[in-house]
């Protein structure tokens, strides 16, 4: 699948198989995930793997309305590191820096046949305290990686181009 067909049939997957995710497909998710670009190419990401149905449920009781990711086999949850890099001139990079890290496992995901959901209604700290991350780790992101139950796909709803595009200036 190209990269374009990936962009296309991506979705956000509310229902799961139980089957594992393969190895080899965990490794290439996990590898396009380590080549996305970051400020200073810092990386200052850790993706916690969690694949222990009780933690996955313990993890899930702090994200309000998303117990449909208890179903998937694999929670990956994104971790910002503290960092030098910077956006906007002075902003913290590590946010934005996970949040593309996460924009290129999704798209592996898909590739490979695989279903993810960005979750980010979730209550960090207890989630912190689960995962025994350090207090200058901030937990960002959460996904449920498996296979969906259904693949139909759907045509997705988004703005028509000239509302999201301007050349030259803000219009």
């Amino acid at each position: 699948m190209d990269i374009y067909e990936a962009i296309n049939c991506r979705r956000s997957v509310r229902s799961f198989r139980p089957d594992p995710v393969p190895q080899e497909s965990l490794e290439r998710i996990l590898e396009a995930a380590r080549c996305a670009p970051s400020s200073l190419n810092l990386q200052p990401w850790k993706l916690v793997l969690v694949k222990d149905p009780q933690k996955i449920r313990d993890i899930i009781a702090h994200c309000p309305g998303q117990s449909f990711a208890e179903e998937a086999p694999l929670l990956v949850v994104g971790c910002a590191l503290p960092t030098r890099g910077t956006i906007c001139g002075n902003s913290p990079s590590n946010i934005a820096d996970v949040a593309v890290a996460f924009a290129h496992l999704s798209l592996a995901a898909a590739a490979e046949g695989l279903g993810t959901c960005w979750v980010s209604a979730f209550d960090p700290e207890p989630i912190a305290k689960i995962l025994e991350t350090p207090e200058t780790v901030k937990v960002v992101l959460i996904s449920p990686l498996g296979y969906p139950t259904d693949t139909t796909l759907r045509s997705k709803h988004r703005k028509p181009m000239e509302e999201l595009i301007a050349w030259d200036k803000y219009a």
